[in-house]
């Protein structure tokens, strides 16, 4: 992460802001003004680029809203915890100085008077123009919320919040959902799409799908290349929904 060796190295010349950048500011405590939203370059500092600023509000955001999500029954568990390492090495592939990040901005997170919900919200003003970031989001909570077989009410709780802060329908809600809690028309939702609909509709959506989250428009859209890994296995699920139907359906 270029952004990243920016920070640790004191160079960067930009305050979040709000709640993310309380957290941000406990992390980079040098590089940021947590009272204002204004941005600064001081002499001689490079100031990251709009893609850098939006890769760690996205990284910040990610680790904060998991470790809200995973206080939210009282109790943070091994197996919680051993799923957002596996999100680190194997979904996100972070090294080892941003793992270490990582973890600091979930500890910090965990334990601060802001809520799950003033870091959705802020999540979603930065984001709210790109239904990928937003989706991938849910996607990554959905994930660690799941890692015990089945899905807390409380932490559900927290999840039907966040879809709703990021305009989600119940519909939209319900196809995320059946991607990590199994139905019976689990394929069906990774496509967005109901047994009821026609095989050209289908057809329309995995093409509409596979233009959206293809790693290499992902990475285009300025998500770290950590995160690319993520696209990909959502791609693979894409696709190989899409086969699963086309071979119940007889589809060609």
């Amino acid at each position: 992460m270029g952004w990243m060796g920016k920070i640790v190295g004191g160079t960067i010349g930009f305050a979040m802001g709000g709640p993310l950048g309380a957290v941000a500011g406990a992390i980079f405590g040098h590089a940021y003004d947590k009272s204002s939203e204004l941005e600064y370059q001081p002499t001689g500092k490079i100031r990251l680029s709009e893609g850098e600023k939006a890769q760690l509000t996205f990284f910040v955001a990610a680790f904060s809203m998991l470790a809200k999500l995973v206080r939210a029954d009282g109790q943070v568990t091994r197996e919680e915890l051993a799923s957002i390492e596996k999100i680190m090495l194997h979904d996100l592939n972070l090294d080892q100085q941003s793992r270490r990040i990582a973890v600091n901005i979930f500890n910090t997170a965990l334990n601060a008077p802001q809520s799950f919900q003033d870091y959705a919200f802020q999540f979603y003003s930065h984001f709210r123009h790109r239904l990928q970031l937003l989706e991938f989001m849910l996607d990554l909570l959905f994930k660690v919320s799941t890692v015990h077989g089945k899905l807390k009410k409380s932490e559900e709780d927290l999840l039907i919040l966040a879809a709703k802060i990021f305009r989600f329908s119940e519909q939209q809600y319900q196809n995320i959902k059946s991607r990590y809690v199994s139905t019976n028309d689990h394929y069906y939702a990774v496509l967005g799409c109901s047994p009821d609909d026609s095989d050209e509709h289908i057809k329309s959506r995995y093409r509409k799908l596979v233009r959206e989250f293809h790693p290499d428009a992902i990475a285009a859209k300025g998500l770290p290349e950590e995160f690319t890994a993520f696209a990909q296995e959502k791609f693979h699920k894409i696709q190989d929904a899409y086969e699963k139907i086309k071979k119940q359906r007889g589809m060609k």
